[in-house]
């Protein structure tokens, strides 16, 4: 049966109300989870006060081994804000999926191609304003398109392209996948009857610790890529 989401129309405008109220849901979760874990800080951390230490010590450490020590703290808030946004949004719709009637109200929004290109998006157009930004248009030009050699400059074009959609259909391909094959182990049941669940609950329960694995390492990776492409961007190329 082919998905559907709710749909509203805002003047010409269609959006998909599934999609708007997850990745509201997804800000609202981010938020909650860094307001409770830095609430009452403490010298000596513990509890929760570690998990989020840990979080960004992890970030952090993404950014060093990609980019030079001294831009570090440039780019640490960005790159936390994202690899939290999408953590929480990979995971969001491997815990549960409601849908009701032929409608879907519960699903990740990286399972969506038009989140995950529009996050892309977001981070490709940042390398370029920071670059702008560090070097000027002339600089960023001469940077970006021209080093080190000014006939590399149609694949440099490509590239940026292509670097767009990877960073994109990587994140989105694998989340996907993931929920349709939970879906696909739950209507075993309904297909089958009662007698395979037996078999039906484990596959769901390894698939799942299976899935939000894949969900932790593509947040990784989105992040990881993103301050590669910004390194690119705001470093002289030799």
């Amino acid at each position: 049966m082919e998905e559907k989401t709710l749909l509203f129309k805002i003047g010409p405008i269609w959006f998909d109300g599934t999609i708007c109220l997850m990745v509201l849901l997804t800000c609202v979760i981010v938020f909650g989870i860094v307001y409770f874990c830095t609430r009452n800080l403490q010298m000596k951390p513990k509890g929760k006060q570690n998990v989020i230490e840990y979080l960004i010590d992890f970030v952090r450490g993404i950014i060093t081994d990609n980019m030079p020590s001294k831009e570090v703290s440039n780019f640490h808030l960005l790159s936390f804000t994202m690899f939290m946004f999408v953590l929480v949004a990979n995971i969001i719709g491997l815990v549960t999926k409601v849908v009701i009637g032929d409608y879907t109200y519960w699903k990740s929004p990286t399972a969506d191609p038009l989140v995950t290109l529009t996050l892309a998006l977001i981070m490709i157009v940042l390398t370029h304003f920071f670059s702008v930004s560090r070097f000027g248009l002339k600089g960023y030009f001469k940077n970006s398109f021209l080093s080190p050699v000014a006939f590399l400059m149609p694949i440099k074009i490509m590239e940026e392209f292509t670097n767009l959609l990877t960073l994109a259909l990587r994140l989105y391909g694998n989340i996907f996948a993931g929920e349709v094959l939970l879906g696909l182990i739950a209507s075993i049941v309904s297909s089958t009857g009662l007698w395979a669940i037996p078999l039906a609950i484990p596959l769901e329960m390894i698939w799942l610790a299976f899935s939000i694995f894949i969900g932790a390492i593509q947040a990784f990776i989105f992040v990881t890529l993103s301050m590669v492409y910004m390194a690119h961007k705001v470093e002289v190329e030799e």
